[in-house]
């Protein structure tokens, strides 16, 4: 029993406090108007993929053959503030490569010039404010008109900031709950009076 306690002890403080790697890989094509996407965890164990389209009223992301979520462009806003968790998850690695067309004409090398600048000014301003980002970006040149954008990036977090988001989701949920109640309870109340 005793040894027991002992490895479930290890393993509780193991899951808690090691990190966990979790990877976003995102492929643009805005000719075809579709994204492709591969969440993963420590970069080898998939977790889910698909593609998303642009739609005249919103966003339709396909997860499997059969299944997919429409979310409306007024939507978006809510949805955003759904998924603030916490800010215990920190972006470790950001990689991006653009593609587009236009090598042989100076208006495409210009527009190429002007990514990579904006690109390399972004990335060092988020280098200054987090010292330990590794971040990378680059511009490609092709002969035929396209755009293309590949996403790269890497997410650190432990068991810990996992138990804390969900503890404030769980705390938020209970606050509204007895406002809820006590609004209504309030109003019934006011009607008896």
């Amino acid at each position: 029993m005793g040894e027991f306690f002992v490895w479930s002890t290890f393993a509780g403080c193991v899951l808690t406090f090691l990190p966990v790697f979790l990877w976003l890989d995102a492929y643009v094509d805005v000719q075809k108007n579709r994204a492709w996407f591969s969440l993963s965890a420590y970069r080898h164990l998939k977790l889910f993929g698909g593609y998303g389209q642009l739609d005249r009223e919103g966003i339709a992301v396909h997860i499997s053959k059969k299944k997919a979520v429409f979310v409306p462009y007024d939507k978006m806003a809510d949805t955003r503030k759904k998924f603030e968790i916490t800010k215990g998850f920190q972006l470790w690695r950001f990689r991006q490569t653009v593609e587009t067309g236009g090598a042989e004409s100076v208006a495409g090398i210009l527009v190429a010039a002007a990514l990579q600048s904006v690109g390399g000014g972004v990335f060092a301003y988020l280098r200054t404010r987090h010292p330990f980002l590794s971040l990378k970006n680059d511009t490609l040149l092709g002969e035929e008109a396209c755009l293309k954008i590949s996403f790269e990036t890497a997410t650190v977090f432990n068991g810990f900031v996992i138990g804390m988001a969900l503890g404030k989701k769980i705390l938020e949920a209970i606050i509204n709950w007895i406002r809820k109640k006590r609004s209504t309870a309030f109003s019934k109340r006011r009607q008896n009076s």
